[in-house]
C-alpha cells in the first residue's frame, strides 16, 4: 500500500500486553538507563562542555581591548585610581586563577561578582525569569505549529500539500529573527496597530500584558517552526518505511491507533533532538529579540556586561543558559532510551 503508513513485513515492537505497540513504560527503561550508567555518562560529558565553554567565555572577554576598570571607569580617573580599581575587581590575578576562584563557587550558586559590585546571581533573578517564559512560549508555539505541520506534510507524501508546507518552512527557515522581528513590528505595530511595539514592564519586572509578549514569541519561534517543521515530517517519512508498519497495517488496526502507537513514538526521538536543539537557538535568537522589543530579559543584561569587560556576569548568563539547555537534552536522551528499550 502506497503512502505513509506502508513498508514490508517485519515483527512489530512488542508492549507490556504482548501486542505490536511502540509505547512502552517509563519506569523499566529509567531503570535500565540508571543501572548501565549512561544517564550519567551523559551528564557528565555535559558538564564538561559546559565547563570548556565556560572557559571560552573568560579567554573571549580576556581577549577584548580593555578590561572592566577601564570600561566602568569615570572620566578623568587617574592612573593610580585605575590600578587600584583592578586590584578591587582581581584584574591582576592570572585570569586562569580567576577562572578557578569563579568555578569553585559555581556549584553552590555563586556567581560571582560583577564590575560594579553587584552579585551576578541577584543580578539575573529578575531578568532570566522573563528570558525562559519568552524562550518557553516560543518553545511551545515551535512543538505545536511544527507537529501540525510536519505530521499534515508527512501524512500527504508529494501531494500539493507536502509540497506547499516544505516549501513554506524551508523559506521561513532561511529568515533570521532580526528579520522576522522588524517585519511583524512594520505590519502589526506600526501599520495595523494591532500589537505595542516595545514591552512594558510592571513593579515586578515582568511584561505588563500578555499582548506584549505576542510579537517576541512570534519572532523567536517563526525560524525554529521551519527547521522543526522539516524535522517531523522526514522523521515521520523515515518511520513510515519500517517493515513493522506494513504488518499493523495488516493486522487491520485503525489508521488513527498506527499513527499514535507505531508511528508517531518511532518517529519521537529524533522530534524530541530536534526541539532540544531549538531550544538553545531560542536562547541565543533571544538576545537579538529582546533587544529589538525592549523586553526585560538577558539580553540586556548580556549586552551591558560585555560592554563592560565583566566576565563574571557573561559567564554567568552562559552558565544559567547552559543549565537549561542540558536539562532539555538530557530530557530529549530519556525520551530516546524510553523509545529504543532503554539504550542510550
Amino acid at each position: 500500500m502506497a503512502g505513509p503508513l506502508s513498508g514490508t513485513v517485519r515483527e512489530p515492537a512488542t508492549g507490556v500486553d504482548g501486542g505490536p505497540t511502540a509505547v512502552r513504560p517509563l519506569r523499566p527503561v529509567l531503570s535500565a538507563v540508571l543501572r548501565t550508567g549512561g544517564l550519567f555518562a551523559l551528564l557528565a560529558r555535559r558538564m564538561l562542555l559546559l565547563a570548556a565553554l565556560l572557559a571560552a567565555v573568560f579567554a573571549a572577554i580576556e581577549l577584548l581591548p580593555g578590561d572592566a576598570a577601564t570600561a566602568t571607569a569615570e572620566r578623568g580617573e587617574s592612573p593610580a585610581d585605575l590600578g587600584h580599581r583592578r586590584h578591587l575587581l582581581g584584574l591582576d590575578r592570572p585570569v586562569l586563577t580567576r577562572f578557578a576562584d569563579w568555578m569553585t563557587g559555581l556549584p553552590t550558586g555563586d556567581l560571582g561578582t560583577s564590575a560594579h559590585g553587584e552579585a551576578v546571581a541577584g543580578l539575573l533573578a529578575r531578568p532570566f525569569p522573563n528570558t525562559l517564559l519568552l524562550g518557553g512560549l516560543a518553545l511551545l508555539v515551535t512543538l505545536v505549529v511544527s507537529l501540525g505541520l510536519g505530521c499534515l506534510a508527512a501524512l500527504k507524501p508529494g501531494r500539493l500539500t507536502d509540497r506547499a508546507v516544505s516549501a513554506t518552512a524551508t523559506g521561513i527557515l532561511a529568515l533570521p529573527e532580526f528579520v522576522v522581528a522588524v517585519a511583524l513590528v512594520l505590519v502589526f505595530a506600526l501599520w495595523a496597530d494591532w500589537l505595542p511595539a516595545v514591552t512594558l514592564t510592571g513593579a515586578d519586572g515582568a511584561p505588563a500584558s500578555w499582548q506584549m509578549l505576542v510579537l517576541p514569541v512570534t519572532a523567536l519561534s517563526v525560524p525554529q517552526i521551519g527547521w522543526n517543521t522539516r524535522i517531523v515530517r522526514a522523521a515521520l517519512a523515515d518511520e513510515a518505511k519500517a517493515p513493522h508498519m506494513e504488518t499493523a497495517l495488516i493486522d487491520g488496526l485503525p489508521r488513527h491507533r498506527i499513527f499514535t502507537h507505531h508511528l508517531l513514538p518511532g518517529a519521537l526521538p529524533t522530534i524530541a533532538a530536534g526541539l532540544a536543539t531549538s531550544t538553545g537557538m531560542l536562547l541565543g535568537g533571544a538576545v537579538v529579540v529582546e533587544t529589538i522589543f525592549n523586553y526585560p530579559g538577558i539580553g540586556g543584561v548580556l549586552a551591558g556586561a560585555v560592554a563592560d569587560r565583566d566576565s563574571p556576569v557573561v559567564a554567568g548568563v552562559v552558565a544559567v543558559t547552559g543549565a537549561v539547555i542540558t536539562g532539555v537534552l538530557l530530557l530529549a536522551d530519556l525520551i530516546r532510551a524510553w523509545a529504543s528499550g532503554g539504550r542510550i
